[in-house]
């Protein structure tokens, strides 16, 4: 389970987007809104943000996406049930709010759309709503038994931009040689070959030397940083990661 968080200053964007009928729209749960259609709803949202005109970015929208493994057992009232629950947790009550499951897309995934202006005037805060989102996300998938992801897996390497594209690649190519490399040595001989061998077969690719740093960067990954770090913390992960192979081997012999 993941979870998206945008806020803006227009409901009636946010409300013509999520209930799109050709998003195969259905409404899960909702409070306080007149539902009629989509201009009483947003009519009911921009009355009550008037409360406070402090707030530049009343619109709160927030997608929570699940995988696709468990969309078997995600209902439309599970699915309302989990969304509700992460809305309490994350401190967004006492407001007006709608819940619509989409289906336009393969992984199983509901909006919410709520007024960052509660039912008493005041402002719902979101200091701190990432973080503390993450840490939901992670307690509700882990509450709900929902499929627990890596986070690489997921990601569509074909949509990435350079340098990117090239760290996720090296940080397949990683993974496999990992695994059946016998030792530190034969799995830094193998990857020293590597960029050469890129080199030659992809002209425009980056020269060996950028590869080179790539595959420092691309280490960082298997640490769960986008980012790059120094060859010191990389060689010092690897060097863990072959330890714990080894000590594996040796509890299988035993």
């Amino acid at each position: 389970m993941m979870a998206k968080i945008v806020k803006g200053s227009d409901f009636k964007g946010v409300v013509d987007y999520i209930l799109d009928k050709n998003k195969g729209t259905r409404v899960v749960a909702r409070d306080g809104l007149f539902m009629e259609n989509k201009d009483t709803i947003t009519m009911s949202f921009n009355v009550q943000s008037q409360m406070n005109g402090k707030v530049a970015k009343p619109v709160g929208h927030i997608a929570l996406s699940f995988s696709k493994k468990d969309e078997p057992r995600l209902t439309d009232r599970a699915m309302a049930v989990i969304a509700l629950e992460y809305m309490e947790r994350i401190g967004i009550r006492n407001t007006q709010y709608i819940i619509a499951r989409h289906f336009d897309k393969e992984h199983p995934h509901v909006h919410i759309a709520y007024n960052r202006i509660d039912n008493d005037g005041n402002t719902i805060s979101d200091r701190n709503e990432r973080l503390r989102s993450t840490r939901i996300c992670k307690e509700l998938t882990m509450k709900y038994g929902l499929y627990m992801s890596s986070g690489k897996e997921n990601v569509r390497r074909n949509r990435l931009k350079e340098p990117d594209r090239t760290k996720y690649e090296l940080y397949d190519i990683l993974k496999t040689e990992v695994g059946r490399c016998g030792n530190w040595n034969v799995l830094t001989a193998n990857l020293k070959r590597m960029p050469k061998a890129h080199e030659i077969a992809t002209p425009n690719a980056p020269t060996g030397t950028a590869l080179n740093e790539l595959f420092t960067g691309s280490l960082g990954l298997l640490n769960g940083s986008s980012s790059s770090y120094n060859a010191v913390d990389a060689n010092q992960e690897m060097a863990e990661i072959m330890r714990r192979k080894k000590k594996r081997k040796r509890g299988m012999r035993l």
